[in-house]
């Protein structure tokens, strides 16, 4: 018995440090302004994403060439998205509340993904005139 509860227990400790790393991700974009040129590639003439962009906006992320330092915070806050949609599902009949704060933050996560879009084209953009000015 005992066993059990200290492996429920540390699953538990385990999801809420998930979740308050990934809410932190989330809130570091949140005041980030969108360039031009992800709101032209994606579509969106405003910065508000729906949630069911996210996997599209991955998609095109997974198109530039990747950076090293938010490989991991991809598939964190992937993951996150993941759960966040089991969980809206679930409370959707029984506590409408909690599904309204599963699809807000859902959409955060379509929004942090767009951030991420805007970073990796600086990026590229900045890598292809580094070449051309070398090429010169």
């Amino acid at each position: 018995m005992m066993p059990a509860a200290i492996c429920v227990i540390s699953v538990s400790a385990f999801l809420q440090f998930f979740v308050l790393h990934c809410r932190s991700l989330l809130a570091s974009c949140r005041n980030v302004e969108l360039s031009a040129h992800v709101r032209e590639v994606t579509g969106v003439a405003t910065a508000v994403f729906a949630a069911d962009d996210f996997y599209r906006l991955l998609q095109l992320v997974r198109l530039c060439p990747e950076r090293r330092d938010d490989r991991s915070e991809i598939l964190a806050v992937g993951t996150y998205f993941g759960f966040l949609g089991v969980l809206r599902r679930l409370a959707r009949l029984s506590v409408p509340r909690v599904a309204a704060w599963a699809e807000q933050e859902r959409r955060n996560c379509s929004y942090f993904a767009a951030v991420v879009l805007d970073r990796r084209i600086s990026c590229s953009r900045a890598l292809l005139t580094q070449q051309a000015a070398e090429n010169i």
